[in-house]
Order: structure tokens, then sequence, then C-alpha cells
């Protein structure tokens, strides 16, 4: 499994060493079961600390969160920054962000212990992640359009609907390969199709 690209020292954060806890708790004993004390615990600090800073274990998790998938986003951007078109970029993004939330072990462990905790991100809400995604996917939309590589249309509106279809990219690709590998099945050729349908649907009108 892959995970988020690892911080240099000098862009982390204080909140890191505590965030890196709550993954590691996560990790070994599931979502729902990560309380504050063992966070702390994991963190070396006392509870009190957590408390001044989060208020609660879903806060704090939230946060995770947060940084987790928008630190996959900003990886494969960051890979495909100054290479070709935007909508080349784009194209390249989506793709690359969903093979590796598709692989990233704590979206794993969550789908596989806790998946209810993805639930309202699915049905009832956007997240902060999804927000930073979408805003930046909508800015390179812009780019695209001004470059003439990408069709008119409101960009956050495009955007968005791009981040509906990576959702069940990422979550359901195994449901469709025939056979019973699971999680585990090989779903290269429907990345190759996501790759077309990103493309195809960003793509100016033939003249």
């Amino acid at each position: 499994m892959t995970s988020i690209r690892h911080k240099g020292e000098a862009d982390r954060t204080p909140d890191d060493p505590f965030l890196d806890a709550a993954r590691a708790a996560i990790l070994a004993v599931g979502w729902s079961r990560t309380t504050l004390t063992d966070i702390a615990r994991r963190a070396g600090v006392s509870r009190m600390t957590l408390y001044r800073r989060w208020p609660d274990t879903q806060t704090l998790l939230a946060d995770l969160m947060t940084r987790e998938w928008a630190g996959v986003v900003d990886a494969a951007a960051a890979r495909a920054h100054g290479r070709g078109t935007a909508r080349e970029r784009i194209t390249a993004v989506v793709v690359a962000t969903v093979q590796a939330l598709r692989t990233n072990d704590l979206v794993c462990r969550i789908v596989d212990v806790d998946p209810e905790v993805l639930l309202p991100y699915l049905l009832d809400r956007r997240g902060r992640s999804q927000e930073h995604v979408a805003d930046a996917t909508a800015a390179l939309v812009s780019e695209g359009q001004r470059e003439g590589s990408i069709r008119p249309g409101d960009p956050t509106t495009m955007a968005r609907s791009l981040l509906l279809a990576a959702h069940g990219f990422v979550l359901s690709a195994h449901t469709m390969v025939d056979g019973d590998a699971g999680r585990d099945a090989d779903v290269a050729h429907l990345d190759a199709e996501l790759g077309l349908l990103v493309d195809r649907y960003l793509a100016p009108a033939a003249s």
C-alpha cells in the first residue's frame, strides 16, 4: 500500500506529530476505536494537551483526513506541474490521485473497518478535502479554458463533476472486475478508461 508523501521537516506544522499519532492509532485499532487518550499516549503528551487544540476525537480525525487527502492530491499535482496542457495535467492528476487513494493505507483501513465514516462525505455534504480538490481542479479548468485546451463551461461545476466521477473509481472500481480478487483486482484497464473519460469530458467541441 502507499501512503501520503511525508513532509520535509521544514514543511511540518506543530499539529503534525498529533496527526501522525492519530494516523497510527487508526491503522492499529480502526477509526471508531481511536480515542484522544490513545492518540495522546502515542504522541507522548497529556490528553489535556490535545483538548486545548481539538475539542473531541472527531474534530482531530477530520483534520487528519484533510491532511491525508490533500497531501495525496498535492503530490500528484506536483508531479504533473508544467507538463503539457492544463487538460493533460488534469487528466494525469485525476488518474494518479484515484490510484493513490485507492491504495492508501489509511483509506483502505477506513474502508475495511469503518466504512460508515465515509458516508457523510458521499451522501450528505462535502468535506474540506473535497473542497480543496474541487477548488484546485477548478483553477486548472480556468487555465485550460484560457489556453483553449478545455471547453467553455463553469469551472466549479466541471471540477465538481470530475470529483463525483472520481469517487466511484476510488471506492468501487474493483466491483467492476470479474472474478473474486476483491480489492486486490487489477483495475488498470478501468484507470485507462478514466483517463479517456476525463480528457474527452474536458475537450473542446470538434470544429
